[in-house]
């Protein structure tokens, strides 16, 4: 085992927040999502797998709830009826299928496979199925995953505070930013070193790559698509949070900023993503608007809708060489992109993937035992048929939660989270490669699943046989 200088410092924050208010230690684990490429240790004897900056640091999280909150809030958020026990069916599911299916179809199947050798980036390559380290990773991630819900359940079930989670989505949207930026910079000045310490995990990192003459951002993520995939989430927060009047100043930067981002970022999958979720965004706000006057921003979304087509052809019939410029770079990222080389090889995943579910009756390899180019296709060779159907439920019951309140905002914050929901699924089925979908995925989720629930603020009731225990400081500091 080998800790890195993140992880050393990763240790250290996560001693500290035990110091601090619950608040703060919540704030500091979004924060932490956007080290994507930061290995806090390396563990040799699983070929040299990463545990990254976030999942460490979730460990001491955690801790710090159930030091603040007790188990109660915790054990609330998995009970049979509520949306977590839907997650928790999936997670032990999957933890099964990954120790028992690479034996039960070994010799039956292939499937793409992370191989990872120490001292070398992983290569994602074709091989006989059998169990190996990814099905031990990816089983810890997906406990991660569990309890990353689980206490962001718990903590918004006890303070039910709506505004430290928009706070947290500012907080992560504007250093995603500067980090964004910081690549750009260092990029073009031959100084990529200085963002070598966010840049440790044992990946494939393509960080300088350029493409239409656009540098590729990366930011703190291994590769643009992965910068692009939790950028257009915090877009989508924001953005609702922009058009709902909330924070409006810091919003609409954090917002408008990140959609420039992710412009720029040459992302395919991105700009498929923005193409379907900005839509959906703006006929959510006409429609609140339409319900309760003044909550939305109608005038400014028509003077957008009308004034967008007369700046693009003023624009084309003025420098017509941009036209010629903007056709070359979308027929490049986006209509010829399955003619590309990297089109071509994830075209190959999906179809290694199809035929290892084929080959497994519907069941699937296990998890970790496979990859695809596209989440549905993850989900239906690692888990299978039933693990999809589990999925899809867990999901369906999340997104049609109610916050009990009708067009306030409330309501417009928790659709804000669910349109950061939204937008990862839509990234995922479109490119997602494993079962995994990161810690903000499941935050996102945890904070929708404890709305319209009563706060638990006194250890009163069935609670105090757990042990709940209120955090007298961080409270303080909340009602501050």
């Amino acid at each position: 085992m080998q800790i890195e200088l993140m992880g050393f410092v990763t240790v250290v924050v996560g001693a500290a927040i035990f110091l601090l208010p619950i608040s703060v230690a919540f704030i500091l684990l979004v924060v932490c999502t956007v080290f994507g490429a930061a290995s806090a240790i390396s563990l040799p004897v699983l070929g040299g797998a990463s545990i990254l900056v976030p999942n460490l640091f979730l460990v001491f999280f955690v801790l710090r709830c159930l030091v603040a909150h007790g188990p109660g809030p915790a054990i609330e958020a998995i009970h049979v009826h509520r949306v977590g026990f839907l997650l928790l069916v999936i997670t032990v599911f999957g933890l099964w299928t990954a120790f028992t299916y690479p034996y039960l179809f070994q010799g039956d199947a292939e499937t793409m496979i992370v191989q990872r050798t120490a001292g070398a980036r992983n290569v994602i390559t074709l091989a006989p199925l059998r169990f190996s380290s990814n099905n031990i990773t990816q089983s810890v991630y997906a406990l991660g995953s569990l309890l990353c819900f689980i206490f962001t359940f718990a903590h918004f079930l006890r303070t039910n505070d709506q505004g430290l989670f928009v706070k947290a989505m500012l907080v992560v949207g504007g250093i995603n930013l500067a980090f964004a930026l910081a690549d750009i910079v260092t990029h073009f000045t031959g100084t990529n070193y200085l963002l070598g310490f966010v840049r440790t995990a044992n990946y494939a990192l393509l960080t300088g790559a350029e493409k239409g003459g656009l540098k590729r951002i990366s930011g703190t993520f291994p590769e643009a698509s992965a910068f692009a995939d939790y950028t257009v989430a915090i877009f989508a927060v924001t953005a609702t949070l922009w058009l709902a009047r909330i924070r409006s100043r810091m919003t609409g930067i954090v917002a408008g900023l990140s959609l420039v981002f992710l412009v720029l970022s040459t992302s395919a999958t991105a700009l498929v993503c923005l193409a379907i979720i900005v839509p959906v965004i703006l006929l959510q706000s006409f429609a609140a608007s339409a319900v309760a006057p003044g909550r939305g921003r109608p005038a400014a979304l028509v003077a957008i809708a009308a004034g967008l087509p007369f700046l693009v052809v003023v624009v084309m019939v003025i420098f017509p060489d941009i036209a010629a410029a903007v056709y070359d770079f979308v027929d490049e990222i986006v209509l010829s992109k399955g003619d590309s080389q990297s089109g071509r090889e994830r075209s190959a995943w999906n179809s290694v993937a199809y035929q290892t579910y084929i080959d497994t009756s519907w069941l699937g390899a296990g998890l970790g035992s496979a990859r695809a180019s596209s989440y549905i296709l993850v989900l239906l060779s690692n888990i299978g048929l039933p693990g999809l159907v589990l999925f899809c439920a867990f999901v369906v019951a999340l997104l049609a939660r109610t916050t009990g309140a009708r067009h306030d905002q409330s309501d417009s914050i928790v659709s804000a989270a669910k349109n950061g929901i939204f937008a990862l699924l839509v990234t995922a089925v479109i490119s997602g490669t494993g079962y995994d979908l990161g810690l903000v995925f499941y935050l996102l989720a945890g904070f929708i699943a404890s709305q319209n629930i009563p706060t638990m603020r006194t250890t009163a009731g069935p609670y105090a046989a757990f042990g709940g225990t209120p955090d007298e400081f961080g409270a303080e500091a909340l009602r501050q």
